[in-house]
């Protein structure tokens, strides 16, 4: 009795190397998109404006603006919830953006561990 080899197998040395390289081109497109996002500024603002938020995409806050006229010793409480407000504004935009951007680049397969 001979043993039957289905057809194209002979090909899996080169299709496993397609794949490599596309997994490859996939990890280059990723780690690129991850230095994008982390360059790029993401700016929230609270309260009507009355706080504005920058941070980078590397969730480091670069600056942060309030307006005078909420500054009320009386009321740290209301801007102490306007800050929190902001921060947590801006890290799920950036959390949002990488999220959106990176399933362009894995058809929406997510990878766990990758971002």
């Amino acid at each position: 009795m001979t043993a039957r080899v289905p057809k194209g197998a002979g090909n899996n040395a080169q299709n496993m190397n397609q794949m490599i390289r596309q997994a490859q081109k996939m990890q280059d497109q990723i780690t690129e998109l991850q230095d994008d996002i982390e360059a790029r500024d993401f700016t929230t603002t609270a309260g009507g404006g009355a706080v504005e938020l920058v941070m980078t995409g590397k969730k480091t806050i670069k600056s942060l603006t309030i307006k005078p006229e909420v500054v009320n010793a009386d009321d740290i409480e209301m801007l102490q919830d306007l800050i929190i407000s902001a921060v947590n504004e801006a890290v799920a935009q950036i959390e949002n953006t990488t999220e959106d951007e990176m399933s362009k680049i894995t058809g929406g397969v997510s990878l766990p561990g990758l971002f």
